[in-house]
């Protein structure tokens, strides 16, 4: 069996002998060249499974580089060597191809662990170009429209790489679908996708969850305690909501991604962190940069990439696909029959806005799939906002069962309609001694209608 081979490109011959010495106990054969021109011919005369190139070279630089292999030999990975804290070149050389950057001076357990990911990438593209769509990810991310056409692709490219992507999107479009494709569809897939919710983290816990702390470091800290980094080992860290992240912690995550490191509280040394990037928001982050609340620096070291994902709106031929996709998905979670839109029910589904996007419509079904008589959903299941007022009248005006009275300005229409039916399907339970057969009897609803409207409600 042959050796995997690796052509370093760097001036510098103490980087190359590091290099080589490091690489070659990895049972690695080791080219190094120090100018552009060598490396041109080096890459004519055979094919490497992994370069490294510096930034700065006598006659060139390493963009030249990275562009030369992206064009002659797309399917090796190319990484640059930047000066220590050279954010801006990192950016350039990810934004022209290259699979990561090393920066100077080099440490070592992170060299290994780029090479261990970037070498799985090369015999992926070799044995026929990364994964195909067949994950349970892959199968949800629905829609045959030229617009779904295009993230699926571009899903498949920024998966082979190793660049901060910035998913963009409304709410409810599948940013996190996204991100997940893009971890499984790559050589980290065998490693965690670990997703956090930046808005949901309380802002005084923040560091603690995202770099741990030592034991004894604060109060209440009894055990050492491992953070979102370090759970993400090996594998991709998804920040979704990532513009509501204050701007002490902003700092802090600029640079445990610039130095791929982080440090524990209480920890004295820095832990070297192999973690791919991804983050989400559905806010405006250009703006919020505008507006000086997010922090540019991080904002250029995030977006190196951006996937835009369409909201739904924009790919209204998808919605039949959608829909039959949640209706199966539904009578297979609740053990129904597989729900059928009439034809109406779909022409009005496909003349909605879909504010809430993809989200929205599997609400909508699973709402209509619990009301509807029958497996068949007509359109007045499903309850679309247009026909918010008929729903208010027939609800009627007064509260039943001793409830808080509710006005339609307390809360918005959906909080009054809900205050309305909670209190009449409180009434029916105690009225028949909390038989639900005959509660749903008594309300005029089927027992399917009420065991959504119990899920919906909260009520125990």
């Amino acid at each position: 069996m042959s050796l995997q081979t690796v052509l370093v490109i760097d001036d510098e011959r103490d980087i190359r002998e590091l290099l080589t010495i490091t690489l070659g106990r990895m049972d690695l054969q080791v080219e190094s060249v120090g100018t552009v021109a060598e490396a041109r011919r080096a890459l004519t005369e055979r094919s490497y499974d992994l370069c490294f190139t510096d930034m700065r070279l006598p006659d060139g630089n390493g963009q030249e580089v990275i562009e030369l292999i992206a064009e002659s030999c797309p399917d090796t990975p190319v990484a640059m060597i930047t000066a220590y804290g050279n954010v801006d070149a990192a950016v350039s050389a990810l934004k022209a191809g290259a699979f990561d950057f090393v920066s100077k001076p080099v440490d070592i357990q992170m060299l290994r662990g780029l090479v261990r990911t970037a070498l799985r990438l090369a015999e992926e593209k070799r044995n026929g170009g990364g994964a195909e769509d067949t994950t349970e990810s892959g199968q949800r991310l629905i829609g045959n429209s030229p617009a779904m056409q295009q993230v699926r692709a571009t899903i498949t490219k920024l998966a082979r790489n190793q660049a901060p992507v910035y998913v963009a999107g409304e709410s409810g479009v599948g940013k996190e679908l996204v991100s997940r494709l893009i971890h499984e569809q790559g050589p980290r897939a065998s490693g965690p996708f670990v997703p956090v919710n930046c808005g949901a983290i309380p802002s005084e816990l923040m560091e603690s969850e995202f770099f741990g702390h030592r034991k004894g470091s604060f109060t209440g800290a009894s055990a050492d305690k491992q953070g979102l980094f370090q759970a993400a080992e090996g594998g991709t860290l998804f920040l979704d909501e990532v513009a509501e992240l204050p701007l002490h912690m902003q700092v802090k995550l600029l640079r445990a991604i610039q130095e791929k490191a982080v440090r524990p509280i209480g920890g004295r040394d820095e832990i070297p962190v192999d973690v791919r990037i991804l983050s989400a928001t559905h806010k405006n982050l250009g703006q919020l940069v505008e507006q000086g609340q997010f922090r540019q620096d991080l904002f250029y070291r995030i977006n190196v990439i951006e996937l835009r994902v369409p909201p739904l709106r924009e790919r209204r031929g998808d919605v039949p696909l959608l829909a039959d996709f949640i209706l199966k998905s539904l009578a297979g979670k609740n053990g129904d029959d597989v729900g059928q839109l009439s034809p109406a029910s779909l022409q009005a589904l496909e003349a909605y806005e879909f504010p809430g996007n993809v989200r929205e419509l599997e609400n909508i079904l699973e709402r209509a799939m619990a009301m509807c008589d029958g497996s068949t959903v007509e359109p007045d299941d499903l309850m679309l906002p247009q026909n918010a007022s008929r729903l208010h009248q027939q609800a009627g005006p007064q509260p039943v069962g001793g409830a808080p009275t509710a006005t339609a300005t307390d809360g918005g229409l959906d909080d009054y309609i809900s205050n309305i039916e909670r209190s009449a399907i409180v009434k029916a339970l105690e009225e028949s001694r909390y038989n639900k057969t005959a509660a749903a009897r008594k309300l005029g609803i089927t027992f399917r209608a009420l065991r959504y409207k119990l899920k919906k409600l909260g009520i125990d």
